[in-house]
């Protein structure tokens, strides 16, 4: 069992990392305080806010700390551009990056969480940088994903953007013009029934006619321009094998280089990763019983955090301690976030076990 002292040294360790970004732009009470919840949700890797406060001040009165957790997502204005700084600061690379949009949702009775998240794509998974709660079920418009990506670019300038990626939720004449406008470059997959206009030639088609040459496993990329909705772009498609094996196309619009299209848009999935992090095989953050947007808000912050710190943990465990198994598909036994929470959990629980990585110096493990 872990001492009440030993607790509060791993604290100070962890808060010394925090306290490196955060002092004078946060009150040191509240620093503290986000230091001792990341920790629990790395402990219990659940939501549930009776079991974080368990995890808590060393094995304190648990229902004064359910109060203090209770008071913070009730109450608490959490900056999220100040975490969103902070999120970039951990990222091990700031530039060329290839952002991932892409939403996440679950129910909690009749009301619909809805979350429009704005991702880095970095080795296996998506940075969660930014994201805006959607007070509604379905998708998203293009005001919402405009001010999400202005939110960026006022953050952190264009410079460093290589690309956007997204899926076919993510196509419209607004939407596309703004981009095109900004000089964005972006990899979006449209449905293969849209109609295509050649500039040059007036003449409109389906889209997959322009590709129906194209086989399983190969790719083509056209050299000419094309209008998508009233949009001058580019166009590139891949042929694969779907879920249910069966032959699918994946046609994909970009502003410029075609040819990096196919391979760019495969980073996409790495949201998703973190998505699956956050719920089933991280967080399970599907368990809460938080409903109010704001508070949920709160939380989703917390937990983007938390799934940073896991991952950069296991990213350091794989490549300079043990690596993860291969499985024969090729794909890793876990993932990055697993391998990290495990390694941070057992440092926390363990009095006796020493990791040969100092998890808490977190601006220096990776």
């Amino acid at each position: 069992m872990v001492t009440h002292l030993q607790e509060q040294r791993k604290d100070s360790e962890l808060l010394s990392s925090f306290q490196e970004f955060f002092a004078g732009k946060m009150n040191l009470a509240r620093i503290k305080f986000l230091v001792i919840l990341i920790q629990a949700l790395c402990k219990v890797q659940t939501v549930s806010l009776y079991k974080l406060a368990t995890a808590f001040d060393g094995g304190r009165d648990h229902m004064a700390s359910h109060r203090r957790i209770q008071r913070f997502f009730a109450a608490y204005v959490l900056n999220l551009d100040l975490v969103a700084r902070f999120i970039f600061f951990l990222l091990p690379e700031k530039d060329s990056l290839v952002l991932s949009m892409d939403r996440t949702n679950w129910k909690f009775g009749d009301t619909d969480i809805n979350v429009l998240t704005l991702a880095v794509a970095y080795k296996g998974v998506g940075f969660p940088i930014l994201f805006t709660m959607l007070p509604k079920r379905g998708n998203s418009n293009t005001e919402e994903r405009i001010n999400l990506m202005d939110r960026f670019v006022r953050l952190f300038g264009k410079k460093c953007i290589d690309c956007l990626t997204a899926d076919r939720e993510f196509v419209g004449s607004k939407w596309i013009g703004y981009l095109n406008s900004m000089r964005i470059r972006y990899h979006i997959r449209i449905k293969e029934n849209f109609w295509v206009h050649n500039p040059k030639s007036s003449e409109k088609v389906r889209v997959r006619h322009l590709f129906h040459g194209v086989h399983v496993n190969e790719e083509k990329w056209l050299p000419n321009i094309y209008l998508v909705k009233g949009e001058y772009c580019y166009l590139a498609a891949a042929r694969y094998i779907n879920r249910d094996g069966n032959a699918e196309l994946q046609v994909i619009i970009s502003y410029n280089k075609p040819e990096q299209s196919v391979q760019k848009y495969k980073l996409r999935w790495q949201i998703e990763c973190a998505f699956k992090a956050m719920k089933s095989s991280g967080f399970n953050i599907e368990d809460t019983h938080l409903y109010i947007l704001e508070r949920v808000e709160r939380l989703f912050a917390v937990i983007c955090i938390a799934l940073c710190w896991a991952y950069l943990v296991g990213l350091a465990k794989h490549y300079n301690l043990k690596p993860i198994k291969t499985l024969p598909n090729g794909y890793l036994a876990k993932s990055f976030v697993k391998y990290g929470l495990e390694e941070i959990a057992h440092v926390l629980y363990n009095q006796s076990y020493i990791s040969k990585i100092n998890i808490f110096k977190i601006f220096d493990i990776y």
